[in-house]
Parts: structure tokens; C-alpha cells; sequence
């Protein structure tokens, strides 16, 4: 059981979850590819992982976009000869009610909760499939389990991803492994991508009241990583105590 020496890349790594499960990862011997949207924050992240004696490159990274997973890919065969896991963090939810008819919103929700996905699956996919192992992991949300007025839209995105993800794994054969992990609330900059201000506010005072760390997030992702070959965690579910 380890993460030493694994080649994972990470999309959303710039901050929240994706952050902290880079940084946990490097820690405990991960050579990360860290892919976002942020080119500044990206490079800050991978120097503060090599400074800590870590291994880490970045590429920037809008998963909305099939050329960045496939570039993503590219890049962590070509510096370190192969791809272990892919797990995509990246994702945004400017939530509100369906008759706010923000249908740009419910759009850019598609494009990255879910195509970003289906982006980072087609890029992966052909290198899991040479190397004859690889890992799938995907950070959905408890959102998906607990459907709640505002939510509609974010939550298909993410029950479209657990349906994708089961998929794969029927499909995949004894070599490929495929996780999801359902977040409940989580201390992340989430509220920041909602345009609904009243919305935005109200989930922003929930998660001051009951959000988790995102390393809790972190070091549930990397259980699942290092369980042995033979093993596929496939549903993890962390939420706060709290949650109700």
C-alpha cells in the first residue's frame, strides 16, 4: 500500500480539494502534474511541492477544453514515462433556482463538471489501456445524494459524472481501477463561482458554520489510491459531522 513513485496527475489543482490532494499526495511521494486554469497559482504550488522536496510540473488547463487533458497527459508521459491516476477536481457550481433561468450558469456546469470528465476519460483512457493499469478518480458531491432547491442543475452534473464513472468500471476489466468521491461541505472557494448573490450567501454562511478541511477530502482520495492493485475502492462519501 503506497503513492510512492506514482505519476498523477490532478485537474482544479490550483486550490480547494485539487490543491490540498497535490500537496498530500507529493508529500507522501507522488510526481504530480498539476493542471488549472491559473497559470500563477499553479507555478506557486509546484514550487512550494519541489521546495518541500517533492516532485511537480503544471500545465494551464481548462478541462472544458479536449486539447488541455490531452496536453495534460502528454506531459506527464513525456517527463516521467507513464500516467498512474487521473483525478479530476476541477468543477464549479454557480447554483440557483431554474426559474433564475441562468442558463449560461447551467452551461459552464456541463462544459466543466462534466465534459471536463469525459475530457480527462478520453485522454487517459488510451495510456491506461497501453500500460494495462491506471486509476480513474472523480470528486462528485453529496449534493447528488440529497437533491435540494438551487441545486438541480449542479447535482445532474455530478450524478452524470457517478453514472459515468460506474460505467467505466464494468467496462474496464481487471486492470483499471475507478473511484468517486462524494464531498459534503467543504472549506473551499465554491461560493466564489455563484452569480445568484442571495444564493451565494446563504451557502457561503453554511459553510462557515459546518464546512470541513479540504485535506479531509485529500486523504480519503489518497486511501483509495494506495490500496493494492487488486482492490478498487469505487464510492467514498466525506461530509461533515455536522452535515445533516
Amino acid at each position: 500500500m503506497t503513492i510512492e513513485d506514482k505519476v498523477i496527475a490532478i485537474t482544479g489543482a490550483s486550490s480547494g480539494i485539487g490543491k490540498a490532494t497535490a500537496t498530500l499526495l507529493a508529500a507522501r511521494g507522488a510526481r504530480v502534474v498539476l493542471g488549472a486554469r491559473r497559470t500563477e497559482a499553479l507555478a506557486s504550488l509546484a514550487a512550494e511541492i519541489e521546495a518541500a522536496g517533492g516532485q511537480a510540473v503544471f500545465l494551464p488547463t481548462d478541462v472544458s477544453r479536449r486539447a488541455d487533458l490531452d496536453a495534460m497527459v502528454a506531459l506527464a508521459c513525456e517527463r516521467f514515462g507513464r500516467l498512474d491516476v487521473l483525478v479530476a477536481c476541477a468543477g464549479i457550481g454557480p447554483i440557483s433556482r431554474f426559474d433564475a433561468l441562468r442558463v449560461e450558469d447551467w452551461d459552464a456546469m456541463i462544459d466543466v463538471n462534466l465534459r471536463g470528465v469525459l475530457h480527462g476519460i478520453s485522454a487517459a483512457l488510451p495510456v491506461f489501456g497501453r500500460q494495462r493499469s491506471g486509476h480513474f478518480v472523480s470528486v462528485v458531491s453529496t449534493a447528488g445524494l440529497t437533491i435540494v432547491p438551487t441545486m438541480g442543475v449542479y447535482a445532474a452534473t455530478k450524478n452524470a459524472v457517478r453514472t459515468v464513472m460506474e460505467a467505466l468500471r464494468q467496462e474496464s476489466g481487471p486492470h483499471l481501477r475507478v473511484t468517486e468521491v462524494s464531498p459534503g461541505m467543504v472549506a473551499t472557494d465554491f461560493a466564489a463561482s455563484m452569480t445568484d448573490d442571495v444564493v451565494r450567501a446563504a451557502i457561503q454562511k453554511r459553510l462557515d458554520e459546518v464546512a470541513i478541511p479540504p485535506e479531509a477530502i485529500a486523504r480519503g482520495i489518497a486511501f483509495a489510491i494506495e490500496q493494492p492493485a487488486e482492490v478498487d475502492v469505487n464510492s467514498i462519501v466525506i461530509r461533515p459531522t455536522a452535515q445533516a
